[in-house]
């Protein structure tokens, strides 16, 4: 299967609007994929009555609303909990960065099991995104390079400094019909 492309978790999207979607039809696709970002958040919230605790923080570019609500859903589908910060926590203005802003991150980045970096076109604009992997690395090390592609091809090239990192990619399991990262 290889790396995530852009087409794959833009269809991960609509498929899910087809099983019922609250808002406008002439909503955007962001808009869409914001509100089903939001939908999950609050189902999680209603099934949970303790603090969540999380298998993945999504580090994220905001600009990718659609490609992170396809991301979030097949990484959920897989069997992970997700965070995405913009939606779980929407007290964190991407407008108004400030000192807190990266102290209410450091707090909330204890409750996580791993760091995917989803790396697409937008993430290369993003000044947390590697504040974001610095800081988890140095805290858990366990992070890694999750590579959305625009293509089909199963190749990758990153930053440098993203070579220090494993990347991963969606796969069959041999021998069986189940995918996995």
């Amino acid at each position: 299967m290889g790396l995530f492309t852009e087409d794959r978790l833009r269809v991960r999207v609509e498929n899910q609007l087809r099983k019922g979607y609250s808002g406008s039809m002439y909503d955007s696709f962001d808009t869409k994929a914001k509100t089903i970002l939001n939908e999950s958040i609050n189902q999680q919230r209603i099934f949970s009555a303790t603090t969540k605790t999380y298998d993945i923080f999504l580090s994220q570019s905001s600009s990718d609303a659609g490609l992170v609500a396809g991301l979030k859903l097949e990484l959920e589908d897989l069997g992970y909990s997700v965070y995405v910060d913009w939606t779980e926590d929407p007290k964190l203005s991407r407008a108004n960065v400030t000192k807190e802003t990266a102290l209410v991150l450091q707090e909330s980045i204890q409750q996580f099991k791993a760091l995917l970096y989803a790396f697409s076109e937008n993430a290369t604009n993003s000044k947390w995104m590697p504040w974001e992997l610095g800081y988890f690395d140095g805290i858990k090390g366990t992070v890694a390079v999750l590579p959305i592609s625009r293509t089909s091809k199963n190749s990758f090239q990153g930053f440098e400094y993203l070579g220090i990192y494993y990347y991963i990619q969606i796969d069959r399991v041999s021998c069986t019909n189940k995918t996995a990262l």
